[in-house]
């Protein structure tokens, strides 16, 4: 089992109650107000789990600038309440910032499912590490 510090302790709960008001604010048709709060909670979240230097230095790296420009910027955007415009611009780079992570976390969930046609499929979606 892994310890965590106080503070991680504090930005896990703070990155929890950010992807439940993002989830909440989509739900409810796109609310900016819910998904503005979200984006502050996770982020602020993010902060305190690996730290500030570390989470600037993964943000902006060189090759992972675009991503963070269209995440940042969809921030921003839900920020001046368009929601539908910041999400998707939040999404596309939330994609392009983890994309070499997505791999790793399928073959993990692969391996802990049970389910035979889950676990294949998780494996086989985990494999394909193209970097396109």
């Amino acid at each position: 089992m892994v310890s965590l510090t106080d503070f991680q302790r504090i930005g896990v709960g703070l990155v929890g109650f950010g992807l439940f008001f993002i989830l909440f604010g989509m739900l409810l048709y796109f609310d900016s107000v819910l998904l503005a709060f979200g984006n502050i909670l996770f982020l602020s979240g993010l902060v305190f789990i690996i730290g500030f230097r570390r989470t600037f230095t993964f943000f902006f790296q060189r090759p992972k600038l675009k991503g963070t420009s269209f995440f940042l910027g969809g921030v921003l955007i839900v920020l001046m309440r368009w929601p539908l415009l910041g999400m998707l611009l939040e999404a596309y780079g939330f994609i392009t910032l983890f994309r070499s992570f997505f791999p790793v976390a399928f073959g993990f969930l692969g391996s802990l499912a049970n389910i035979p046609m889950l676990s294949k499929l998780l494996q086989r979606v985990g494999d394909s590490s193209s970097m396109v």
